[in-house]
């Protein structure tokens, strides 16, 4: 028996390993029961799943689950992107939401995430009641599922469609009409997964001159991850860099909360330094006021630009339920994490790459200037900053003890002294001549994530050595 945990972003297993229609059934019968202890039960729950192997029949199943307990599902009618969902929930006031995506895990895994009432992920204390009640539940038939078209007599299933709402919300937050304008042409990668008919389609209703690849159901993902991180868009990346028409290239995740950006060279552009864009693009030319929030793992960039127009960034823990709360709570502008998620205020307290990338669009559009040139610009304001991160493996008796030995390091290391510790989530050494280390050990792998920063590449390079030399040689 495989006991169920909610990890940042929900629960996920491998399919017919843990992810099972049997262990779907027992965690939708735990959330339900969770709804009913909350007594907001009767408000009902948006249901909706990304593009993956049997996404559509987990969530009918799940359903049925809801339906048996006298509650109603308002079930998605095709495969959603996550920060739609999480619109559809804000908009009918409902309990909550239950999404069936793994993000940008690769094609084999399946996942829970659910969403409360207020919008962005659950946050550690209601999973870890929901786990809870899902653990307990397991070994019996603890469920009385109704079958659908019962369901949907009684009001208990109602099918929706959330795209045109969540179009008509986005058109309030981005200048449409500014890329159009523009004239420029722009590529599109949804990456074979839910985003599709959604950022092309805003982009092509809007007049825009698109390209659009990786834009067909594939539930193998042409053979990468769903993650439109560097290493797995190749083809997007020579497809920019070879078509000399193309200003900007344009890719979201598996379920279209993450973002991938590549300038007019085929240049990758990494998250860290878009957030920073974005935020001092929003203060700046848009006349927009507020504070940022950033993970403990995102660039300090975002800090740069907050002291240059002198604002404050609040540092949250890994996970963007920590964001979404300060956006919930409209105490920031924008909130955003190095793993490529953002959202502003305004908007839901969830990941949108849809809206990150068209935010970006805009950007280039306004400034009429590429990414690299308005990232020059930017250092030449406040200062140059590059990041980097990198897996290190454990072996041996390394995994044993490491933790311990990461909240007690040294006064300096390799001679940087250690200005201050932070430990809100991993440890994180701030040295004193303004580059930092952090370090977090992952919960399911012998690994230490490492994470670098400073204000030139070669001396990146030094510092990511340092600390790969701290963690494997004591």
């Amino acid at each position: 028996m495989n006991r169920i945990t909610f990890g940042t972003s929900g629960w996920r297993g491998i399919l017919c390993d843990s992810f099972t229609l049997e262990n779907v059934r027992i965690v939708s019968q735990a959330i339900a029961d969770h709804l009913r202890a909350e007594g907001v039960a009767d408000r009902g729950v948006v249901v909706g799943y990304d593009a993956r192997f049997m996404g559509r029949d987990f969530a009918r199943e799940t359903s049925r689950v809801l339906a048996g307990s006298g509650i109603r599902a308002y079930f998605c009618i095709r495969d959603t992107p996550t920060p739609v969902i999480a619109h559809a929930l804000l908009q009918r006031k409902a309990a909550g939401a239950i999404n069936f995506t793994a993000s940008h895990n690769p094609y084999d895994y399946n996942g829970i995430k659910f969403s409360p009432a207020w919008g962005g992920p659950a946050l550690p204390e209601t999973t870890q009641d929901i786990e809870n009640r899902a653990n307990a539940l397991q070994g019996e038939i603890c469920y009385k599922g109704m079958w659908l078209n019962d369901a949907e007599e009684q009001g208990l299933f109602v099918e929706i469609d959330p795209a045109p709402d969540y179009f008509a919300q986005i058109s309030q937050l981005v200048d449409l009409k500014a890329i159009a304008d523009s004239g420029m042409k722009i590529a599109v990668n949804p990456l074979y997964g839910s985003g599709r008919g959604y950022l092309d389609r805003i982009l092509r209703d809007a007049g825009v001159d698109i390209v659009s690849i990786n834009d067909k159901v594939d539930p193998y993902f042409g053979g990468e991850p769903p993650e439109p991180a560097e290493a797995h868009i190749g083809d997007f990346i020579d497809l920019v860099k070879n078509d000399a028409s193309i200003m900007l290239g344009l890719a979201t995740d598996g379920d279209a909360d993450r973002f991938g950006i590549v300038d007019c060279d085929g240049r990758y552009i990494e998250p860290n330094y878009i957030l920073a864009l974005l935020f001092d693009y929003l203060i700046r030319r848009r006349g927009e006021k507020g504070d940022a929030a950033r993970s403990v793992a995102t660039s300090h960039l975002i800090d740069a630009v907050a002291a240059h127009h002198g604002v404050k960034v609040l540092e949250t823990p890994v996970g963007f339920k920590f964001i979404g709360e300060y956006i919930a709570a409209n105490k920031i502008l924008i909130g955003g994490e190095e793993s490529a998620g953002l959202t502003i205020r305004g908007h839901v307290p969830e990941k949108d790459g849809i809206l990150a990338c068209l935010l970006v669009a805009e950007m280039v559009a306004v400034e009429r200037l590429n990414l690299g040139e308005l990232l020059a610009d930017l250092y030449h304001r406040v200062g140059a900053v590059y990041t980097r991160r990198t897996n290190l493996r454990l072996a041996g008796d390394l995994a044993e003890g490491i933790s311990e030995r990461l909240k007690n390091p040294p006064a300096q290391i390799g001679g940087r002294k250690i200005r201050e510790v932070i430990t809100l989530d991993g440890s994180k050494y701030l040295f004193e001549d303004g580059s930092w280390m952090l370090f977090r050990k992952s919960g399911t792998e012998p690994v230490v994530r490492l994470y670098g920063e400073s204000g030139s590449p070669a001396d990146l390079d030094e510092l990511m050595k340092l600390g790969e030399q701290f963690v494997l040689n004591g």
